[in-house]
């Protein structure tokens, strides 16, 4: 479409954003938080472009990764991509993830997922009808995410999530009834005086009850963009 833009990532990587479609700094965060290992078998729920797909392609190519898009615009977008990349390793799913195939259902190593921060009819509402499905629960809830995750996931697969930390206990309540153990989080601020805007968490289908929280995560301190922060959120060809 007229509107797309091309993004490189890195060598042979680029991304198609639109203005309906487009990323954050938390989805980088969120690729570095679950950071997959060369064999795992990926599903990334809610994947918009396929930004966390691409990124997870660039740092970590693991071995085969799926992004699950309920917009067609979105899924084409990312298919757009892989075809412009040569990705054979990757798939754009276009489709609910509430009714994901039976074929589907534990066969991945790892779920991650940027899913929508708001309930529906919660806060201010874009007219736009792909900034709705991605900020507010109107396509998906918290619980739908986790219970896709824990049908998707292998016994000991992890499951990856960004959220807003008002949103914390919900997260963990939502993963305890699909089965997955929350096991890692950390929270994320601007600067280390100012209050965390987001919260990365780690659940493990069938795992032992034990959270590791990790330090905070400060974006910012006095001389400007942290090193950590600023390679986690760095995109090629952007600042």
């Amino acid at each position: 479409m007229e509107d797309w833009n091309i993004q490189p990532l890195g060598e042979h990587l680029c991304i198609v954003t639109s203005p309906r479609h487009g990323f954050g700094t938390d989805a980088c965060l969120l690729t570095h938080f679950t950071a997959p290992k060369h064999k795992d078998r990926v599903c990334d729920l809610c994947s918009g472009c396929g930004v966390i797909p691409l990124l997870m392609e660039r740092h970590y190519a693991p071995a085969q990764v799926v992004g699950v898009e309920i917009s067609p615009e979105g899924a084409r977008q990312y298919q757009t991509a892989l075809d412009r990349c040569g990705l054979t390793t990757h798939q754009s799913y276009l489709g609910d993830l509430r009714r994901l195939p039976k074929t589907m259902w534990e066969q991945f190593d790892v779920v991650s997922c940027n899913p929508p921060y708001f309930m529906a009819g919660s806060g201010e509402v874009s007219r736009v009808a792909e900034h709705r499905l991605a900020r507010h629960e109107e396509g998906c809830t918290l619980d739908d995410v986790c219970q896709a995750a824990g049908r998707l996931l292998r016994y000991g697969g992890r499951f990856c999530l960004c959220q807003r930390p008002q949103r914390l206990a919900e997260v963990f309540s939502a993963m305890s009834r699909a089965g997955l153990e929350p096991k890692r989080m950390r929270l994320v601020s601007k600067r280390w005086d100012t209050p965390p805007w987001l919260v990365l968490v780690e659940g493990k289908k069938g795992a032992a009850p034990g959270l590791q929280v990790l330090p905070l995560l400060a974006l910012y301190d006095e001389n400007g963009l942290r090193p950590q922060a600023a390679e986690w959120t760095r995109i090629e060809g952007k600042d």
